[in-house]
């Protein structure tokens, strides 16, 4: 009996012993700093160097912080620019603690570290974006010359096209002057602030929504530019061909009526040769022009002539057939009829018939066909 109690005394002392021991015993790791404090407040300096480290079990308490590079993300937020445009900004940092004294009794840990990075980080870059034009905010290089087409920078009425409006300082100045004020501040929590960016810059929908409109009126612009050269160049094209083509008609027109010239003196040449042979020919010929014309005149309607008129004297010639010529007429085809048929012999040749004389003798029959 002695034995076992002797034996349970000593597993419980060597128990105590490493619970003793196990509190007492720590590691700070390469990544971290470690400030031991006992009841809330700090024993000692900051531990920075790794390896096993010592404290009182159960009244030191450890507070591990990381001696690396932080992150520090902003929340994407809404803020006016100096010429009253509102942009959406998103913006990041990186930070790390340089003073884990102050740091712990500023802040006490990374989670109460973070709120007090939205805090200043995020005020110093809306007072920044507030007292520049976006124009500013948005470029980096002063000197940054754009590649444009020469047809767009020819078509451009407007002349904004290629040119970039001058800036003063420019987005990486900005970042610097956000990052010199924050600094200071942040530099009282123990905290070192490395560099802070713009992640992303953005419209909000109603600027979007003009943007796109100039955007898209600046190109209809142009397309108009475009449009308006394209129809002056056809008009000047078919103008072109309008003045081409009349040349060409009127030069064809030129050869027609000269050749229908040609062809009518000769015609009248021959016409001149054919009937001025003899005077019985001249009359003859005189006298089918005229009874051409009859035909083409008379044959239209009611025509009013002069009975001076020359065209009139081949009609003063024709005698009316009266009733007793008409019954002489009748009777003399009626002999005929009955007169017994007598048979003559024909000639091998027949005789050529000599141009009809002028006067009523050659009208009446012209007139009866």
């Amino acid at each position: 009996m002695k034995k076992s109690g002797f034996g349970c005394l000593v597993a419980i002392t060597l128990v105590i012993f490493l619970l003793i021991v196990s509190g007492a015993i720590y590691t700070v790791k390469e990544t971290d700093q470690v400030i031991v404090t006992q009841f809330g407040k700090l024993v000692g300096e900051p531990v920075t160097e790794p390896g096993l480290k010592f404290k009182i079990p159960f009244l030191q308490k450890i507070n591990s912080f990381d001696r690396r590079i932080l992150e520090w993300d902003g929340r994407t937020t809404e803020m006016p620019t100096k010429d009253k445009t509102y942009i959406i900004v998103d913006t990041y940092a990186r930070w790390m603690i340089v003073d884990p004294l102050r740091f712990f009794e500023k802040l006490r840990d990374e989670r109460t570290a973070q709120s007090r990075l939205d805090d200043i980080l995020g005020s110093e870059t809306r007072n920044t974006v507030a007292k520049h034009e976006l124009i500013e905010i948005i470029r980096t290089t002063k000197e940054r010359s754009v590649q444009v087409d020469a047809d767009l920078a020819e078509a451009d009425k407007s002349g904004t096209v290629g040119k970039l409006i001058p800036i003063r300082r420019g987005r990486a100045l900005l970042e610097k002057e956000i990052y010199d004020t924050a600094k200071d501040k942040l530099a009282e929590f123990g905290i070192e602030l490395l560099d802070i960016r713009f992640k992303r810059i953005n419209y909000n929908e109603g600027v979007q929504e003009r943007i796109y409109e100039r955007m898209v009126s600046e190109r209809q612009q142009i397309a108009e530019r475009f449009r308006s050269e394209g129809a002056g160049e056809a008009a000047k094209i078919l103008g072109d061909m309008e003045k081409e083509l009349r040349e060409i008609e009127s030069g064809a027109y030129k050869i027609v009526e000269t050749t229908k010239g040609e062809a009518d003196a000769k015609a009248t040449e021959i016409y001149a040769k054919a009937f001025n042979i003899s005077p019985e020919a001249a009359d003859f010929y005189e006298f089918v022009r005229t009874m051409d014309l009859y035909r083409s005149t008379l044959g239209g309607g009611t025509v009013v002539l002069s009975t001076d008129s020359d065209l009139f004297k081949y009609l003063k010639a024709v005698k009316p057939v009266g009733p007793s010529n008409s019954a002489d007429v009748v009777g003399e085809a009626a002999a005929v009829e009955s007169a017994p048929a007598v048979s003559r012999p024909v000639p091998a040749v027949p005789p050529r018939p000599a141009p009809p004389a002028s006067g009523p003798a050659a009208v009446a029959p012209v007139l009866a066909q």
